[in-house]
Parts: structure tokens; sequence; C-alpha cells
């Protein structure tokens, strides 16, 4: 598994953290998240294809993409400063960050069936025009 960093292309125009091509899930702990790359390695998903991230490095990231410093952000057209907003904020909770490169064959139903006896706090696929939920945000209030 490599570590995170912001690639070129995981931004929409505006600069707020848009990955398509990519599943983001947050675990709460460094243990979930080793073992959600533990279980997706030995159903074929390449180390290459897997990233995690600590709180801090994603919640920097998801900062430095969105170019927010507060919760009052103005209200955009789509829905990716909103689900920014809450990858932000698990991020600040302790939340550690999963970011699977997901192929078009990758199906997410697939993989949270490989990962149903982790605790995933949120999650979602990126892809293009449109972000499908896979977990919704459990015990937060948006």
């Amino acid at each position: 598994m490599k570590p995170f960093s912001l690639a070129s292309g995981m931004t929409n125009m505006r600069g707020v953290f848009y990955p398509t091509g990519y599943m983001v899930l947050m675990l709460p702990s460094a243990e979930d998240a080793r073992r959600a790359c533990e279980l997706l390695r030995r159903d074929g998903v390449s180390e290459d294809d897997l990233c995690v991230a600590t709180p801090q490095e994603f919640e920097r990231t998801i900062t430095g993409a969105t170019d927010e410093d507060d919760d009052d952000v103005l209200p955009s057209v789509g829905t990716e400063a909103d689900t920014a907003r809450r990858f932000r904020i698990l991020a600040h909770e302790g939340h550690h960050a999963l970011i699977v490169h997901a192929n078009a064959g990758m199906q997410s139903g697939h993989v949270l069936e490989i990962l149903k006896d982790l605790p995933i706090s949120y999650g979602q696929r990126y892809r293009h025009l449109v972000i499908e939920d896979l977990v919704e945000a459990k015990g937060q209030d948006r």
C-alpha cells in the first residue's frame, strides 16, 4: 500500500476534492484501515491501487483541496463540497481514509461485501459527474 498524496485529477475545476475513478472509505482506526487493505489485496486488488491516509494527512489534504478553513462554505451546485466536508469532519474526529483506485470492472457492492465486517463510517465512489454513496456517515448530524 502506498502513502496517500493528492494526485492531479483528484479535484474538480473549482479545486474541490473529487477523485474520479476512486472509492474513498473512512474507517475509525488505523488497524481497521490496514485490515481493509489486507482483505482487498487477498481479493486481488493491487497494492498500487490502495493507499491509506492518517486523519491528519487526509484532513490537511481535503482542507487544502477545498480551500476551507471552517465549516461555513458556500453551497455548490453539486454535492462534492458537502461530501468533502463530511470526509474532513470524520478525519478531524480521527478516522483514517482508505483510497481505492476503482477500475471500471470493480463493483462497489463486491468491495463492500469483502469489507462487510469492518466498521466503515462513510464511503463514496467518485465517477464522472456522479458521486455514488457507498456508506452513509454514521452518528453525524450534518
